[in-house]
């Protein structure tokens, strides 16, 4: 067995299709059949059945898939290893954001981290949460940066950058502000979210951690809102928002990041407030090399200036 045939098999697995996964790879089609016939008869196993023109795994097949995945994530890890025992500073480096924080993120990070790592090539993810969790768990990002989930996942290691709170977005001078009053635990009054039950709410897609996290605490007090618009461009729901067309419940660092073409208002909600953990996050028991350490804590830096000035 050799990693080529681990990364054949795979181009098979996701393409279904010898000729695709061959233009995949680079290589004929006549070749990449050969290799599946001849590695079949090798292992005295069919990995694949063909249901018309696709190529279906059997249970053996499933199995070596599910191996091959682990091998070459193993494969990847020890690679990162030895470059970073080498100490070259050449090297690749794959980072995941939430869409709305690589927006803002990314500017104030990227320069400075290329500016002592010039050799190290920085591959950007966006995704929303979920899709995240899937890259770091194939392999295909080593860190990625997002809101903490209610239940955390055990496949994957959390580092809290810190917290941040939760608002209800309205816009400017919305009636409903006169019943907001002081918030001693946030630098917003405090709105009950009871009382948007007649509002349209502008809501996230349900991969979104902002929909996860709202949709678990109003589940926690009983709130159900029927009158729904859902949509995954927060920009969008920041600018409707700000012309009175519905109200949301945004995170502060989105709403301080956003340049609004009209202002609005911003209420604290919960008891005491309604807060959640930044954290960048990676697979457990994958290896990071120096230089991923080094862009976390220029991010980590980012995000104690911007609670400060807040």
């Amino acid at each position: 067995m050799d990693f080529r045939e681990l990364t054949y098999v795979l181009a098979i697995e996701k393409y279904q299709n010898i000729t695709r996964a061959a233009e995949a790879l680079y290589i004929s089609q006549p070749t990449l059949s050969k290799f599946l016939i001849a590695l079949e008869q090798q292992l005295g196993l069919k990995l694949f059945r063909k249901v018309g023109n696709k190529y279906i795994l059997t249970y053996a097949g499933e199995q070596y898939v599910s191996t091959a995945k682990e091998i070459l994530l193993l494969k990847s890890n020890l690679d990162i290893q030895l470059a970073d025992i080498l100490k070259k500073d050449v090297g690749v480096l794959n980072v995941a954001f939430a869409r709305m924080r690589c927006t803002y993120m990314l500017p104030a990070i990227l320069p400075v981290f290329q500016r002592d790592h010039p050799n190290i090539k920085v591959n950007v993810f966006e995704g929303s949460s979920d899709e995240n969790d899937r890259l770091l768990l194939e392999g295909k990002a080593e860190i990625a940066f997002y809101s903490e989930p209610e239940t955390l996942n055990p496949l994957i290691e959390y580092e809290t950058l810190g917290q941040e709170e939760m608002l209800i977005c309205l816009c400017r001078d919305h009636p409903l502000g006169r019943y907001a009053h002081p918030n001693p635990s946030s630098r917003y009054p405090r709105l009950d979210p009871r009382l948007l039950s007649n509002e349209l709410i502008l809501q996230m897609m349900p991969d979104q951690r902002t929909r996860q996290l709202t949709d678990h605490y109003f589940g926690s007090i009983g709130l159900k809102f029927e009158n729904t618009m859902t949509t995954s461009s927060l920009p969008a729901i920041l600018e409707l928002v700000s012309v009175g067309y519905g109200a949301s419940f945004i995170f502060e660092s989105h709403i301080r990041h956003h340049h609004f073409s009209r202002p609005i208002d911003c209420f604290s909600f919960g008891e005491p407030r309604t807060v959640s953990n930044f954290s960048v996050s990676h697979r457990r028991g994958s290896y990071l090399p120096s230089y991923a350490y080094d862009f976390i804590k220029i991010a980590r830096e980012l995000f104690d200036n911007a609670g400060s000035s807040s």
